[in-house]
């Protein structure tokens, strides 16, 4: 299991092809990898959105996302997990979040990563930040669940 939340942009198909190669202990166990990545829209609430900038609390928002990842691992018997999360600014179309996960079968794969990228959106302890097109600043008011 490893958790990454960093200012620095990030390429989630060079950092998932980087993790899984360093698992070499995990060749032929696993037949399913189920990956997330979500990326920054332009829009939110019927505005358009220039930039976010994305704030946590350290060590707290590190050790939820490690719960969640362990609390996924036993529940669908995972094999490992990745989850790397932006903070900082944020333009449109970066990447924000790469959520993967390796199993023996698919419908646990998809499940937790489904389960884990669900948990992240609604519960984790992050805050955003948009600035409209307008220059406009406003804090994101709610956690989105399910969308």
């Amino acid at each position: 299991m490893k958790v990454v939340i960093d200012a620095t942009p990030f390429d989630p198909w060079k950092v998932l092809d980087e993790y899984q190669k360093s698992m070499p202990k995990l060749d032929g166990q696993y037949g399913a990898t189920a990956v997330f990545v979500g990326t920054m829209r332009d829009f939110n609430d019927g505005d358009d959105v220039s930039e976010m900038f994305l704030e946590h609390y350290p060590g707290m928002t590190e050790r939820h996302l490690e719960n969640i990842c362990r609390q996924a691992t036993g529940e669908y018997q995972l094999l490992e997990s990745l989850v790397v999360h932006r903070v900082g600014a944020i333009k449109p179309n970066d990447p924000i979040v790469l959520v993967a996960v390796w199993s023996a079968h698919r419908k646990q794969a998809f499940e937790a990563c489904r389960e884990i990228m669900e948990d992240v959106k609604s519960k984790a302890p992050f805050w955003k930040k948009e600035q409209l097109n307008d220059g406009q600043d406003r804090w994101v008011e709610k956690n989105t669940k399910g969308y």
